[in-house]
């Protein structure tokens, strides 16, 4: 009996995995600037010459560029894979309902997409948005536990 609730996690984490890499396969991120060397050299107590200054200014424009694009891109990301979480949920309560331990795997992997997809949206950093993802996160969690337990005992 275990092995049964084993494989139903396996499978889960398998499903999550997909998505994720499929996402940052097919839709990669912005690429985050590289420390640059030239500030190493800076010894601690000792001023930067105004070489160095400047190395460290521009490192520091870029990242502040990163962090703005970062942004989007989590956003981006979380409706994605809140979309896949979606399908993969209609497709497990669907066409996989019959087939009990690999509907609940996939039906696991969705739920853990969806909780990726919501922390995706957190990061996002607008409070409209996260709000909005939360909600959906909400409706889902509601919807599945309805179909999934309340539903499935009236039939018995």
């Amino acid at each position: 009996m275990a092995i049964k609730y084993i494989y139903t996690l396996f499978l889960a984490l398998l499903i999550s995995l997909f998505i994720g890499f499929g996402i940052d396969a097919f839709y990669p991120g912005p690429v985050s600037p590289s420390y640059p060397a030239e500030l190493n050299a800076v010894k601690p107590g000792c001023e930067e010459t105004p070489e160095q200054q400047n190395i460290r200014k521009e490192y520091n424009q870029a990242q502040n560029k990163f962090m703005e694009d970062f942004k989007p891109y989590n956003r981006d990301v979380s409706v994605i894979a809140l979309t896949a979480a979606i399908l993969i949920l209609i497709f497990s309560m669907t066409m996989l309902s019959k087939i009990k331990m690999i509907a609940d795997g996939v039906l696991l992997g969705g739920v853990f997409i969806t909780i990726y997809s919501i922390i995706r949206g957190i990061m996002s950093q607008s409070s409209q948005f996260r709000f909005l993802i939360v909600s959906v996160g909400l409706v889902i969690a509601l919807i599945l536990g309805y179909l999934k337990f309340i539903k499935t005992n009236e039939k018995d």
